[in-house]
């Protein structure tokens, strides 16, 4: 699952605190004394948090390298790790959404990592906010202070972080075909504030850089971004690396994602598949009822009463004949005249046969 971290690679301007080496009342400083991060590294704590800094040095000795750039960048990192928002905003500027999981500052050398929030839940986030801010540092440092395009720069991170995931993908497909995904170069000038439109900028990135992994591996991004720096552009090192001018690359690199995370591809993925089926046989499952009850309220009103009135009619005619047993016979011999046979037989008493019909 794709993990969504606000680096703000800020490049000038951020001078609250100035100092590089600035070490905030009551914290301590840890620096490893071991390779591969021996004199790279400080990790910055406040007491309660030792097992933090431990495991910051842990993830940071697995993944120090990082894809297309030579070992042993960033060569310089102070890595602050805040327990509470006054003192994350006081490390920041204050300028983090309420949704940031992590901050690099390049002209600094500083990462700020909250401790006091989980990363959109992910109970890997942590590290992979670690490992993203990291990818920051190392890439400017590289870059020697050239202008990086945010979807780049932010798309590298998310490949060296491995937070990237084709998983993902049908969010970027839905936002393509609904509009809402904004072209590159505008996210070069505007990184979005809130929590849905950077979801998209974030996947939008990635996509991109995943793009230009795939036409070469990684062979294709080591040499792109030395061309880059000898050429001072990244226009021209994309140009002399892939053939792309950065309109045609956007171009093909749309189509790309279109074809590749189609509506098939949107449909074979488990969470949206079993969300659209569950959805419809819900819908069946209404309809269904709705279509039982109709059905049951016609039956209700065709069926026969429980005490239709030839049925009392017939009872009475019954118990009538069975009252009048005892009484005289009549004029035929051996029946007896039924009691109210004047008020069921014709005018004039006419006899019934034995089966109660008149002759």
């Amino acid at each position: 699952m794709i993990v969504f971290l606000l680096a703000l690679a800020l490049q000038g301007g951020f001078q609250d605190p100035a100092d590089v080496d600035f070490l905030p009342p009551g914290a301590v400083a840890v620096a490893p004394d071991t390779p591969p991060l021996a004199g790279r590294v400080q990790v910055i704590h406040w007491p309660g948090d030792e097992h933090r800094v431990e495991r910051v040095l842990r993830v940071l000795e697995v993944h120090h390298r990082l894809p297309a750039l030579p070992d042993g960048l960033p060569t310089h990192a102070r890595i602050y790790l805040a327990p509470d928002r006054e003192r994350f905003d006081l490390l920041t500027g204050g300028r983090v959404p309420e949704w940031g999981a992590g901050v690099a500052v390049p002209s600094l050398d500083r990462i700020v990592i909250p401790l006091f929030s989980s990363p959109w839940g992910d109970p890997w986030g942590e590290d992979r906010t670690l490992r993203h801010e990291w990818a920051h540092l190392g890439l400017h440092e590289y870059m020697s202070g050239l202008r990086i395009p945010r979807w780049f720069d932010e798309g590298y991170a998310q490949i060296a972080a491995g937070s990237w995931s084709v998983e993902e993908a049908w969010r970027l497909r839905i936002a393509l075909a609904s509009g809402r995904a904004p072209p590159l170069d505008s996210l070069s000038l505007n990184w979005p504030r809130d929590q849905g439109s950077a979801r998209i900028a974030y996947l939008l990135s990635a996509t991109a850089v995943e793009f230009l992994r795939g036409r070469a591996g990684d062979r294709g991004l080591e040499v792109l971004l030395p061309r880059w720096r000898e050429e001072g552009s990244f226009e021209r090192g994309l140009r002399l690396t892939f053939g792309f001018t950065t309109a045609s690359f956007e171009s093909a690199w749309r189509s790309h994602v279109t074809r590749r995370y189609g509506w098939l591809y949107l449909l074979s993925q488990s969470l949206v598949f079993w969300a659209i089926l569950s959805i419809l046989v819900l819908f069946l499952f209404h309809r269904r009822r709705v279509r039982d009850r109709e059905r049951l309220e016609r039956l209700r009103a065709e069926e026969l009463p429980d005490d239709p009135a030839y049925w009392i009619w017939a009872a009475d005619r019954v118990k009538g004949v069975e009252e009048g047993e005892g009484g005289e016979r009549g004029p035929t011999g051996g029946g007896r005249r039924p009691t109210g046979a004047s008020d069921d037989s014709p005018e004039g008493g006419e006899p019934l046969d034995h089966s109660g019909d008149p002759r």
